[in-house]
């Protein structure tokens, strides 16, 4: 009986960090939910995408650290814009060391999503543009045979399905940042 209990604990921890993780704070429409746990979706087609390139025979150490390290920095930079709705973009969460309970700031919140949205909305719109309608990487430099873009087929279909969603990261996390903002901002007539 000791050892079935003991076994579920860790089940029950997880799910309880789950809960914590996902639950939104107060006055937060489920729109704008459903807007938050989608960035990390635009993000995970591109990442699972470049995945496999890490393990090509013909590429180096450090290159393959670079092509893991962006993927998973990616999908954690996007998992952050669940900050957005949840309780823990609101008071710090328990395990952060001397600001656990204190509300966050909200410049805190505001200030590095706006920032971050303009940047990717601004990088992923040049680089769509670049590519795409210019047929320049983003230096200028003429894209190379080897661009997947170009190898046509289901390997360019592929390409494009993973790509595209990721021009939607910027402008989800901007009208994330403006609804955090608005929710957080302290009214004129209290301040």
């Amino acid at each position: 009986m000791y050892r079935i209990s003991r076994a579920a604990e860790p089940t029950g921890r997880l799910r309880a960090a789950w809960r914590a993780t996902h639950e939104p704070a107060a006055c937060v429409p489920r729109g704008v939910q459903l807007l938050a746990y989608a960035v990390p979706l635009t993000v995970l087609p591109s990442s699972l995408w470049r995945l496999p390139a890490a393990f090509d025979s013909g590429i180096g150490v450090g290159e393959r650290a670079y092509i893991v390290f962006l993927s998973v920095l990616s999908e954690v930079l996007a998992l952050s814009a669940i900050g957005l709705v949840a309780g823990w973009g609101e008071v710090f969460p328990r395990w952060v060391p001397v600001l656990r309970g204190r509300p966050v700031p909200m410049k805190a919140a505001v200030i590095p999503g706006a920032c971050g949205a303009t940047v990717l909305t601004l990088m992923w719109t040049v680089l769509a543009f670049s590519t795409q309608v210019m047929g320049t990487t983003i230096r200028g430099d003429e894209l190379p045979e080897t661009f997947p873009g170009r190898a046509g087929g289901w390997q360019g279909g592929v390409f494009y399905l993973c790509y595209t969603p990721l021009v939607l990261w910027g402008p989800l996390l901007a009208v994330l940042t403006f609804a955090y903002w608005k929710r957080r901002r302290v009214p004129s007539g209290r301040g």
